[in-house]
């Protein structure tokens, strides 16, 4: 690994690892919620409508959650890989400061503000997606 996050990598892992233990549970502590909020029977429209909107913001949530566990997952297995902490598009380092803030990132400030240009410019879809 060129000039790489190497001796942060054990604090970098038990980051990632906590985080998706935080992630894990608050997936599991809303499902809870979800189950219980379904235990009562809306008496009307506007309970009906509540109970909706509750299950969407729900549903929402959990799709957020879901991303995140799965960019920690994908962090954990670039320090497996001896991958971690290098930006798969121009091959850099990514900055410890970068790390940092947010240990799963896969690119450099640089690259992920690229990519999300794209994004935003609809040339691709899903970043993520494309790069496996």
């Amino acid at each position: 690994m060129k000039n790489g996050p190497k001796p942060k990598l054990a604090a970098y892992r038990k980051i990632l690892e906590r985080k998706a233990e935080e992630v894990r549970n608050s997936m599991s502590a809303q499902k809870a919620a979800q189950v219980v909020a379904r235990l009562d029977v809306p008496s009307d429209e506007g309970d009906l409508s509540q109970q909706h909107h509750e299950e969407w913001i729900f549903l929402n949530r959990n799709s957020i959650d879901m991303k995140l566990l799965r960019e920690v997952a994908d962090a954990l297995h670039r320090i497996e890989q001896g991958n971690y902490g290098i930006c798969p598009e121009c091959e850099e380092p990514i900055s410890a400061k970068r790390l940092d803030a947010v240990p799963w990132a896969r690119y450099c400030v640089t690259c992920q503000e690229q990519i999300a240009s794209r994004i935003a410019e609809g040339e691709i879809v899903e970043f993520q997606e494309a790069d496996r």
